[in-house]
């Protein structure tokens, strides 16, 4: 095992990649390497007096890959405490899911998982879901400082003529808004929203951002006001008069970051139903605030954000996504 499994490159990780994709030991040993290092650890008390179990004959290792706590007896796997615990699916699977998911700047479909995998579709979207899950932000991620930016737009199918709802920037009809702040060089945080009042947006810039910030935003009405709550202030671009920028003033960050999110939605995963919306957002949020590290360590990063985390529920009959 690495001696500091904190020292990743890509070309390591892509290194290994294959092998873990393919081989249900190699893989196995993939997730050991990269969640404990070269210090395994009880995944029950946290105990490092452990060992492996082997089979009969003492030279492999167990069917099920188990270890052995000598201080509580207990007995785990890789598995226990991230989002694959308790699945049937080969950890091979996940390892290719979990590259695919951290490597895509669009995104992955679970249909596409399916067919490289050779696993049922239901089994694909399990697994897409859960990582998802694990690519959530933390909730007690440090608010957002300097200058951020802030800016909302409607994630959905166009509306069809005749309908009434013509608008085009989405309101009044029946897409689905997110809303976003960024901080300029920084993460970004997006949220679905139920709707884009001044107390919904003005609420959310409050609770993901520093008060020491600067604020900026598009003309939108909802948003006056914000600058009272920041040492920063409010300043704003006009869209309506076709104005994008004046110095350092733009939501230009934000609007590219959306952008990014359409063309995953649109071209990737064709519909999303807003239930289950915020889980995409977090894998593009995820992706984003990566941005810097390359293929190796963000995938390193997505593996480490499984542990510690379950998703319990009875999967929907009705699919999230198109494809």
């Amino acid at each position: 095992m690495r001696n500091d499994r904190y020292n990743l490159s890509k070309s390591e990780l892509i290194e290994e990649i294959p092998l873990a994709c393919s081989n249900e030991l190699a893989a196995v040993e993939f997730f050991e390497e990269y969640r404990w290092g070269n210090v395994p650890l009880c995944a029950h008390c946290g105990s490092k007096s452990v060992y492996q179990m082997m089979d009969a004959t003492g030279q492999n290792r167990s069917a099920r890959f188990l270890w052995r706590c000598r201080s509580c007896s207990k007995q785990y796997t890789v598995r226990i405490g991230t989002v694959y615990e308790e699945t049937r699916l080969e950890l091979r699977h996940w390892c290719h899911a979990f590259w695919r998911a951290a490597t895509s700047k669009k995104g992955v479909a679970a249909l596409e998982i399916m067919r490289h995998c050779q696993i049922s579709y239901k089994s694909a979207l399990f697994m897409m879901n859960r990582i998802r899950f694990a690519m959530a932000p933390d909730a007690d991620a440090p608010k957002l400082t300097g200058t951020v930016e802030a800016d909302e737009t409607y994630v959905g199918g166009k509306p069809r003529p005749g309908d009434g709802q013509i608008n085009k920037r989405g309101r009044g009809t029946k897409k689905t808004p997110v809303f976003a702040v960024v901080e300029r060089n920084g993460d970004i945080r997006r949220r679905v929203v139920a709707d884009v009042t001044g107390e919904t947006l003005k609420a959310a810039i409050r609770e993901e951002v520093d008060f020491k910030a600067r604020i900026i935003t598009d003309e939108l009405s909802s948003y006056g006001g914000i600058g009272q709550h920041f040492e920063g202030g409010h300043h704003r671009v006009n869209h309506s008069t076709r104005e994008y920028f004046r110095g350092d003033i733009h939501t230009n960050t934000a609007e590219s970051s959306f952008a990014v999110v359409k063309r995953g939605i649109m071209g990737i995963y064709h519909n999303v139903s807003r239930e289950y919306l915020h889980r995409y957002i977090w894998q593009f949020d995820f992706v984003w605030n990566h941005r810097n590290l390359n293929d190796g360590e963000r995938t390193f990063m997505a593996i480490q954000s499984a542990e510690g985390k379950r998703l319990m529920y009875r999967a929907p009959k009705a699919s999230t996504e198109g494809n």
